[in-house]
């Protein structure tokens, strides 16, 4: 554990289901007894989300990934010092749907060799990871048909196409091996209830 409380992260590649498992398991979690901070990045407070709808949304080419990576590492410090932080403090369990791990994947790898930019850039100013990170793994194709029926205005990155998706899935792959202490990767590809059934049984595990 980190401080007093416990730091979850959900990660995943657009339409996957994340943000829906954050939700009911912060919801079980609740029924069971903790007090729960339920979040989501890039946001989680009030000048973050400023800077979320500055990323999500507008023309895929807006950002370069290098401006990208600053602005998105602002939002996190942001997050970090006025939600995350406060609430592990208090022993509470924060739930956040998506943290650094879409970073190193969506500005280190997607747009350009950034990783090590990414890495030195997190070190430097954020240096925290979760305590626990589930990634919802399903097929790119599926998961991005999800994400462009939701018809929102955050569909930047769900427009650079498939390509990006599959590339993706493979990088947060590769990166649940390289924090094999941290991940663990649960089969998106069913009804969300029954993958909410895995996701509770892993953070009870942990939690125990």
């Amino acid at each position: 554990m980190t401080g007093t409380g416990l730091f979850i992260s959900f990660e995943g590649i657009d339409g996957s289901g994340k943000s829906t498992q954050a939700r009911l398991l912060a919801e079980a979690l609740q029924a069971a007894g903790h007090e729960v901070v339920l979040t989501r990045e890039p946001g989680g407070s009030a000048g973050a989300e400023e800077i979320r709808a500055l990323v999500l949304q507008g023309d895929p080419d807006r950002w370069s990934a290098e401006t990208e990576l600053l602005l998105f590492t602002a939002a996190r410090r942001d997050h970090l010092e006025r939600t995350i932080r406060p609430a592990i403090a208090a022993g509470k369990v924060v739930i956040c749907d998506r943290f650094a791990d879409s970073t190193r994947m969506y500005q280190g790898l997607s747009r350009g060799d950034l990783r090590g930019k990414v890495d030195t850039l997190h070190n430097l100013m954020i240096g925290q990871e979760p305590d626990l990170t589930l990634l919802i793994d399903m097929d790119p194709e599926k998961a991005l048909g999800r994400a462009k029926a939701r018809q929102t205005a955050e569909e930047r990155f769900e427009d650079f196409g498939l390509g990006l998706q599959q590339k993706m899935r493979a990088g947060f792959l590769a990166l649940a091996e390289e924090f094999a202490s941290r991940f663990r990767v649960i089969d998106g590809a069913r009804a969300p209830e029954d993958v909410a059934v895995d996701v509770l049984a892993t953070v009870q595990a942990h939690l125990a």
